[in-house]
């Protein structure tokens, strides 16, 4: 792959990455925010509503981590084109049920990786260079969900394309993670959390999975729930925090500032 061919193939890349985050976070923007009343089954998890210079804001943040995801993903297709990654496209090199074993270890592993690296970015003199254009979020919108300022856009950017180096995976797995990883932001980030509270409380995907209830805690309290997919790590290290009542009240959030 020449310069020029490097080129059109980042932008084609940016392009892709900022529409799938426009028609997602468009989607549920419309379900959500576009009336006075949500057009689905969702639960307000804060008093206030997002203002439209908020989400302007983080749709310009996103915009540039769209041109940052890209530059990494880019590089990986380069790497493909001569054979230097583990993606593959034939299922058969490696058999059907390698596939759903290869999404579940990327986001393990995907997952592991944000953690700390999340938790490291709210030490105080890390805080401010990576990790507080985000924060300024509050309450947070669809539209906040790549919105990081470059440097923690760059850091973020950078582990998937790194594991396809070493770690056998289909294309179609791959695409299926960053579709996942998109509309798992967007979800977390809007503000409402669309799973019923019986299925959080009492519900195998609320005791595991990080929904929109447990992610609107880290927003309000910056010491707890650094998890992007799963809440096995804020579990292990003592730093989960969730409890959400009928309501949508976050119960726990002034006992825990």
């Amino acid at each position: 792959m020449g310069a020029l061919e490097f080129g059109y193939t980042f932008f084609a890349l940016t392009a892709i990455i900022a529409a799938r985050y426009f028609l997602v976070a468009g989607l549920f923007h419309y379900a959500l925010l576009s009336a006075e009343q949500p057009r689905i089954y969702a639960m307000k998890l804060s008093s206030r509503r997002p203002n439209i210079a908020a989400m302007k804001k983080e749709i310009y943040w996103s915009i540039i981590s769209s041109f940052i995801y890209a530059l990494p993903a880019t590089a990986v297709l380069m790497l493909w084109q001569n054979g230097g990654t583990q993606l593959y496209t034939n299922v058969d090199e490696y058999g059907w049920v390698y596939i759903p074993f290869s999404i579940g270890l990327y986001l393990f592993l995907h997952d592991t990786y944000f953690y700390w690296t999340h938790r490291a970015m709210h030490l105080p003199h890390l805080f401010s260079f990576f990790h507080k254009v985000h924060h300024e979020s509050r309450p947070t919108s669809p539209w906040a969900a790549f919105s990081f300022h470059p440097s923690e856009s760059l850091v973020g950017a950078i582990f998937l394309p790194f594991l396809a180096l070493f770690i056998p995976i289909h294309i179609g797995a791959l695409l299926f993670i960053l579709t996942l990883m998109t509309v798992c932001a967007v979800l977390n980030h809007s503000g409402y959390e669309v799973i019923r509270d019986s299925w959080i409380k009492k519900g195998f995907l609320g005791r595991h999975f990080i929904t929109a209830t447990h992610h609107n805690v880290h927003h309000e309290n910056y010491h707890v729930n650094f998890g992007l997919y799963f809440r096995f790590w804020d579990k292990l290290m003592k730093t989960d925090l969730f409890d959400v009542n009928i309501d949508g009240q976050l119960d726990s959030i002034d006992a825990a500032k």
